[in-house]
Parts: C-alpha cells; sequence; structure tokens
C-alpha cells in the first residue's frame, strides 16, 4: 500500500491580537491509499483546523505535507486551488450546492474548472449521479429535493474527478438518522470501490463506519486506532 498522505510535524499557530494561539502542535499522519479514516476530537481540538490542511484550505505554520507525491505545504494559491479541484472530493455539512443549478451541472462543476468539455461533462456527471442513486432526479434543482438528495449530489459532485482523498466534514449533521444512515451507507460503498474517505465527525455512531479512528485533543493525536 502506498501512503496518499504524508503528513510530518505539522504545526498551525495564529495570530489574534498580540497572542498566538498553538491549534496544532506537531502532527505526524500516514493515511494509506484506500483507507477509511474518521478524525474526531472535542471543539477546540484542532480537528477543524487539520481538516483544512488536509483540505489544501490552509497551509501549515511548518512542517511539511506530501499528498499523492507532491509537497502542498509550500504551495502558492493557485497551485493549492488546482490540488483541490484535482486532487480532493469536498462533501460539506451543508451540500454547498448552487440553487438554480441542476444536480447534474452541480455535479459537472468541478470539471468546468478542469477544462472539460461540455459532452465530457455530462457524461461523467450522469455515471456519477447513477453511481449515488439519483439518476432520475438529474434535472432537479436544489430546492425541489430532500436532504438526503442534495447530500447525494454533494458525493457526486466530490467524486466526479476521481480524486485521491474524498474529504467529508460532518457529512450527516444536517440530516435526520434514517437519511445519515442512507449517507454513511454510500460513503462505505465509495470507500469499498476503492477511494480513500477521511471523514471529520464529531459522532461516535458515524465514526463506526471508518476502519481507523484518529482522535485529537489540544492540537495533539491523542489515539489511533483501528476498528473490527
Amino acid at each position: 500500500m502506498s501512503n496518499v498522505i504524508k503528513i510530518r510535524n505539522i504545526i498551525r499557530d495564529f495570530k489574534l491580537g498580540q497572542e498566538t494561539v498553538h491549534v496544532l502542535k506537531g502532527i505526524d499522519l500516514d493515511i494509506e491509499r484506500g483507507e477509511y479514516v474518521a478524525i474526531m476530537g472535542p471543539s477546540g481540538s484542532g480537528k477543524s483546523t487539520l481538516m483544512n490542511l488536509i483540505g489544501c484550505l490552509d497551509t501549515p505554520t511548518a512542517g511539511t505535507y506530501v499528498l499523492n507525491g507532491k509537497d502542498v505545504s509550500k504551495m502558492s494559491d493557485d497551485e493549492l486551488a488546482d490540488i483541490r479541484n484535482t486532487e480532493i472530493g469536498f462533501v460539506f455539512q451543508t451540500f454547498n450546492l448552487l440553487p438554480r443549478t441542476t444536480a447534474l451541472d452541480n455535479v459537472a462543476l468541478p470539471m468546468v474548472y478542469a477544462g472539460v468539455s461540455k459532452s465530457e461533462r455530462d457524461k461523467r456527471a450522469t455515471e456519477v449521479l447513477k453511481d449515488v442513486g439519483l439518476s432520475d432526479r438529474m434535472d432537479h434543482k436544489p430546492n425541489q429535493l430532500s436532504g438526503g438528495q442534495r447530500q447525494r449530489v454533494a458525493v457526486g459532485r466530490a467524486l466526479v474527478n476521481k480524486p485521491s482523498i474524498i474529504l467529508a466534514d460532518e457529512p450527516t449533521g444536517n440530516l435526520d438518522s434514517k437519511t445519515s444512515l442512507e449517507i454513511l451507507n454510500l460513503f462505505d460503498d465509495i470507500h469499498k470501490a476503492g477511494n480513500t474517505v477521511i471523514m471529520v465527525t464529531h459522532e461516535e455512531d458515524v465514526a463506526e463506519h471508518a476502519e481507523r479512528i484518529i482522535r485529537l485533543i489540544d492540537g495533539m493525536i491523542s489515539s489511533d486506532t483501528k476498528n473490527n
């Protein structure tokens, strides 16, 4: 197995006026291709900051982060934007869909930025919507879809560029328990298809779906365990 993520001594400080807040205090982390990992921790533990770094939405104060063989810790904003679009599929708690755009066009959006032709975009987006169980909802806009269906569109959009990692931030946070389970089953299927899934959650029953649980406390990894 090869590492898709290799993080060494990552430190992230934030300046607040005269003070420096040390949020991440030297994180070492390897994630192998095809793993399903949950990152947990109480509020203020640094899990959101770590997620932003893994997702290339932020850069570390010190340390190195190699994603899929590329050292992203020293990249410019433009380079990071490219990496986010090609290497990372994001799924957020709030879905983040374009409201006046169909499910098909929402899913195809990352391919627009990647310069893929319209016919190729539509073909791939159609495939992905089929994979997430929404082939009969392609022309629907977000306000015509249920919460669970909206999250399926968001998952489809995350998958469409065939990224190195799927990064999900509290993906069931806005859903009822029945719909949450459906979405978690979908993530199980995505993982079984060979994708690397990293999920940030504060809910134990959500984390139980992952193969491995990493817990953060006070900006450091407190435990890293395999699920049976």
